[in-house]
């Protein structure tokens, strides 16, 4: 937008100064060169008035020491015959030249003269001009004067170059009052735009602070400070309530488990009623979780957390090594890499990413199926690191798989299994907060593929 908004002012600029400037200067140019021509046939006419009092039978005295002086001051040559082509006056000029012969016979026959072009800085060499002597459609000689238009010249271009500095200094202030108003008007966007952003990453109370700029955008910034203030307070109740309702359900709950697991130890009925509150609680713990997830990112995206970092690899594998035991229950077998590297440190906490690959651990062991192997790896990829955990399972359909990190949401083949479909929710959430990226997708071997990119940083 700042682009297309400088290109179109300054557009317009260059053309208001152009519009001023051209007409001026060819103005500039006409008017000297009129000034010019009729100085010149000014003295064209003089000279022709003494020519006819020559050929009448007057003295060419007078004739030549006026010819003689113009030509000294304007070094400019004249040539005066009379109708029978004969000399009369030839001071810096010859009656035999070719141009100066041809102006000679039109002269003579009383033909108007060319009026000359009109000059520019450019413009070199002479003009040529002539005209009959006599009066009336008698002639009786002519004369032609050969003048040099450098004078003229110099005259204009000294004149352009005045006019090309103004034009500059107009298109210079031009230029800074474009660059003002673009400031003064997209100054307060670009903020609005920063603002926007803010709020989009997670940042809770993004206001904008404009101070200056159009009123309009200066009302927009307080109704946009108003809608993050309520759309915070919004987030935070939400999260409170979340949080509020899990924690308070669950000492009835623990009351009520308590209960359960006294009558299912007098009867065997009670089974399936455990195991409703086992569900109950999962979900219980899953809202809490996710709860804190998203109460974490939310100070991750105000910069009000602290900068963690871990050891990615030894992470994976103390992890791996945890859920080992689960693993062999379910008939699934962990493998990781035949060699595994270390110091290969990512900007997240510990404690997040050890929950991180507790959930994906998890899904692969609760999932993937008996005779399974679930891998392991962690790779250094230029800044970033890529964790994967695949296994050779059963996998995914294609049409699942962007809802496997939709909250609550669990595929109809494992409405069985136990879970509260959370967990892989609170895994994104805990990794996009920290400025990573999550995948799921059926892998190269069958089964899912679940990936973890993480920015890396220095211990």
């Amino acid at each position: 937008m700042r682009r297309r908004l400088l290109l179109v002012l300054l557009v317009f600029s260059v053309l208001a100064v152009a519009g001023f400037a051209v007409p001026l200067l060819e103005s500039t140019a006409a008017r000297r060169t009129q000034e010019y021509v009729l100085s010149r046939t000014g003295d064209l006419n003089r000279f022709a008035t003494l020519a006819q009092e020559v050929t009448s039978g007057s003295d060419r005295t007078r004739l030549t020491g006026e010819v003689r002086g113009h030509t000294r001051v304007f070094g400019d040559g004249v040539v005066v015959v009379d109708a029978r082509r004969r000399v009369i006056v030839e001071e810096g000029l010859r009656a035999t030249e070719p141009r100066v012969s041809a102006a000679i016979d039109a002269a003579l026959r009383n033909q108007p003269a060319a009026t000359p072009q009109t000059l520019r800085p450019w413009s070199t060499g002479d003009v040529l001009l002539a005209r009959p002597v006599g009066t009336g459609t008698r002639v009786s000689g002519a004369v032609v004067l050969r003048s040099t238009v450098d004078p003229a010249v110099e005259d204009i271009t000294t004149s352009w170059s005045m006019i090309l500095l103004g034009a500059l200094a107009a298109l210079t202030v031009c230029v800074v009052v474009v660059l003002r108003l673009a400031h003064w008007v997209l100054g307060p966007v670009r903020q609005l735009a920063d603002g926007v952003h803010a709020v989009a990453a997670g940042r809770e109370r993004a206001h904008v602070d404009i101070v200056a700029g159009p009123p309009e955008l200066r009302g927009l910034a307080e109704e946009f400070n108003e809608m993050s203030d309520a759309l915070a307070e919004s987030a935070q109740r939400q999260r409170r309530l979340v949080a509020d309702a899990s924690h308070q359900l669950r000492n009835p709950m623990a009351a009520l488990r308590l209960r359960i697991d006294t009558l299912a130890a007098r009867d065997a009925t009670h089974g399936p009623m455990v195991t409703e509150i086992e569900r109950l609680e999962a979900l219980l713990d899953g809202m809490l979780t996710l709860a804190a997830a998203d109460s974490k990112a939310t100070d991750l995206a105000a910069d009000l957390a602290e900068e963690d970092h871990c050891d990615a690899v030894a992470v994976l594998a103390e992890r791996a090594e945890a859920w080992h035991e689960a693993a062999v229950a379910k008939g699934v077998r962990l493998a990781g890499p035949t060699r595994v590297p270390h110091g290969i440190v990512v900007a997240c906490a510990e404690s997040e990413l050890a929950q991180v690959v507790d959930v994906l651990l998890d899904n692969a062991i609760k999932y993937a199926g008996n005779g399974a192997t679930a891998r392991w790896s962690c790779v250094d990829e230029a800044g970033r690191v890529l964790l994967t955990i695949a296994d050779d399972g059963p996998g995914v359909p294609a049409g699942e798989l962007d809802r496997l990190t939709e909250r609550f949401w669990r595929s109809g083949r494992h409405r069985d299994e136990p879970g509260s479909g959370l967990g892989l929710a609170i895994a994104e959430r805990l990794v996009t907060a920290r400025g990573g990226t999550f995948g799921v997708d059926n892998g190269d071997r069958g089964g899912l593929a679940v990936s973890v990119m993480l920015p890396t940083t220095e211990e």
